[in-house]
């Protein structure tokens, strides 16, 4: 069958030709939105345990899915969604507030810290689910994600056309096509100049499911640049492109550069971060995504999205003077 109708697979085995039209979706993604539901961890136990099939043959979860690909699905339990209920009042108030740009095709937010980008491992509202509760008759998909410490930028589409050409770019030259600004405090007296970090990034599973990425040289060639703004109380508050969109691969460079990010409690320093707590307050990845550039037709539709720098990570620079 085609995947137009996009019933969720939860009765039986069900076999989904993929359309033309989303040629280069991730297999985990387009599993994500087909399931309606389905927690992120149980995508990735059915596709690691080979129940997802495509064209007959085991994948893994990144597979870039080609038009006319058949999906084999197999049965889930999905919770109703209306059971879970609706996001808070407070959530869906504070999801209408961060919206920075809008048009025909395409949706931006300032993310909040502390909102994972889709519900799953136990949260039931991301990102997405808050927008498509907040709009209920349009389709939105995630163009990409933002880590749930994160803050900052994230775009969502309103048209599979937009998706897909998003999508073409984050793929080509390794995502060249969208240039991805954040800025982040890093721990420490980083040089002058413009710092570039090139590093392949491993993401690796620990048990639970947890990602955890290191430097590794079997891993995906990744390339960051880190440029002092700059020094406060001993630390560099710093602005950070990326050429390659891994996961937490700002976090897992720092930490590669000796400079971890202040407040990162999976990658950075534990003394360290409680120091800046007591000292500037700062409860949290000092990590915030503020700009992505991009053009769609193209070339002829260019883009500048820019996010500003959440309040409470202002107020923490602010205490480092």
């Amino acid at each position: 069958m085609s995947d137009a109708g996009r019933t969720p697979a939860t009765g039986g085995v069900r076999t989904v030709r993929i359309a033309e039209d989303r040629d280069g979706q991730r297999l985990d993604n387009f599993l994500l939105g087909y399931l309606k539901g389905a927690p992120r961890s149980l995508v990735y136990k059915i596709v690691r345990s080979g129940q997802v099939r495509v064209n007959g043959g085991r994948v893994r979860a990144d597979r870039r899915l080609e038009g006319g690909d058949e999906v084999r699905i197999p049965p889930v339990r999905i919770e109703d969604p209306a059971a879970k209920g609706s996001p808070s009042p407070g959530l869906l108030e504070a999801m209408a507030a961060s919206i920075v740009f809008e048009d025909a095709r395409l949706l931006a937010i300032n993310k909040p810290s502390g909102i994972a980008s889709h519900g799953g491992s136990g949260i039931s509202f991301g990102v997405i689910e808050t927008l498509r509760a907040l709009r209920p008759n349009q389709e939105l998909e995630l163009v990409h994600r933002l880590d749930r410490d994160t803050s900052g930028l994230m775009v969502v589409a309103k048209k599979r056309s937009a998706l897909s050409e998003l999508q073409a770019l984050m793929r080509e030259d390794a995502g060249a096509g969208l240039r991805k600004r954040y800025l982040a405090l890093l721990l420490g007296r980083m040089p002058d100049g413009v710092m570039s970090v090139d590093a392949p990034l491993h993401v690796g599973l620990r048990q639970g499911g947890e990602r955890h990425v290191q430097v590794d040289p079997a891993g995906k060639p990744s390339l960051s640049h880190f440029r002092v703004l700059e020094r406060r109380g001993g630390q560099s508050y710093c602005e950070v492109r990326i050429e390659t969109g891994r996961t937490h691969q700002i976090r897992v460079h720092a930490r590669h550069i000796g400079h971890a990010v202040a407040g990162d409690d999976k990658y950075g320093d534990a003394e360290a971060n409680r120091r800046l707590r007591e000292r500037i307050g700062l409860r949290r990845l000092f990590l915030h995504a503020t700009s992505l550039e991009f053009a769609l037709d193209g070339g002829r539709a260019p883009y500048v999205l820019t996010a500003p720098l959440a309040p409470d990570l202002v107020e923490a620079l602010d205490r480092l003077a």
